[in-house]
């Protein structure tokens, strides 16, 4: 079962500054958003996010990956998650993560990997591949100064970018050593503030190639120019997207918008369409603690069966 939604609404204050292309959000995952301060906050990990006993536990490792084509510059990390069942028989199902290096660490707010391994195991989700690639980053051009983030630019641009830099880049890649499958319903991918806005471009943009999405406080703000997406869902014949929405009460509320009504005006928005939606909307401020709460009853939701109910709120 999801956690009991809990609605304590909360004024943040406006000097509270989010600004996306400093990489910002990293650094308030790691000591504490602002938003904690004034909220419950308090979501706590479940046993599906904890090591089990008996359970088989999938490899992890890291690659790095300059772009030549779609971002050309930049250089980044990302990680791979193969699961023990994984024999290569068949295609794979595969699961694209933003800001990679949060969501494969066994030991932060997500654990997706231990979450991976619980519900594979169970067959409660298809074997599946993981992907967690971390924002883009132009190297200092020399000792004296700093490398260039490139993360607010590839995550809250809008347009297919973002899309082809996985298609033509980074999936071929993955695939050159594992076999991955094809499908759009076989593919999803997830991200967290901008990476959440991103997920959905991406899916937006090309449904033919992915056709879930998972987003954790998505900043569906007008950071550059993502306010308009609900507007356009109202607008645009729908597209054949599973989608699931977090976000909480003391989420940020700045000059780019209000992270808590944006993302009400989405899960609306939405509903209007008749999306195959879920939205969870909890007291938490701008971190992955209640995300990371639900994250594997939100898999569970996100993989289901076509014939199995679809709950929206």
């Amino acid at each position: 079962m999801m956690p009991t939604r809990r609605f304590r609404y909360k004024v943040l204050p406006l000097a509270f500054y989010h600004h996306a292309t400093t990489g910002l959000f990293l650094v308030l995952l790691a000591a504490g958003s602002p938003g904690e301060v004034s909220a419950a906050d308090d979501y706590q990990l479940g046993p599906d996010s904890k090591v089990q006993e008996g359970v088989p536990q999938g490899a992890v490792t890291k690659r790095s990956w300059k772009s030549e084509k779609i971002y050309p510059g930049t250089e980044r990390d990302f990680w791979i998650y193969v699961p023990k069942q994984y024999d290569g028989a068949q295609p794979a199902n595969v699961m694209v993560f933003q800001d990679g290096g949060g969501y494969v660490n066994p030991e932060g707010q997500f654990r997706t990997t231990i979450a991976f391994d619980n519900l594979i195991h169970k067959k409660e989700i298809p074997v599946t591949i993981g992907i967690f690639i971390n924002p883009g980053v132009i190297p200092a051009a020399g000792a004296d100064q700093k490398p260039r983030q490139n993360r607010s630019f590839e995550y809250d641009s809008l347009g297919d970018q973002y899309a082809r830099f996985l298609l033509e880049e980074i999936l071929p890649e993955v695939g050159k050593e594992y076999k991955l499958t094809n499908e759009a319903s076989g593919r999803a991918i997830c991200g967290i503030s901008s990476g959440g806005i991103c997920a959905w471009t991406v899916a937006w943009e090309r449904p033919d190639a992915f056709s879930k999405v998972l987003s954790h406080v998505g900043s569906f703000t007008n950071i550059r120019g993502g306010h308009v997406y609900p507007a356009l869902i109202r607008k645009t014949e729908r597209k054949p997207i599973r989608v699931f929405l977090q976000d909480g009460s003391a989420d940020l509320d700045n000059v780019h918008g209000s992270w808590p009504l944006a993302n009400q005006e989405m899960a609306a928005s939405l509903k209007f369409a008749k999306y195959d939606y879920r939205f969870e909307y909890g007291d938490g401020g701008h971190n992955g603690k209640q995300g990371g709460a639900i994250l594997p009853d939100s898999l569970r939701w996100l993989w289901r069966t076509e014939g199995a109910a679809a709950t929206q709120k």
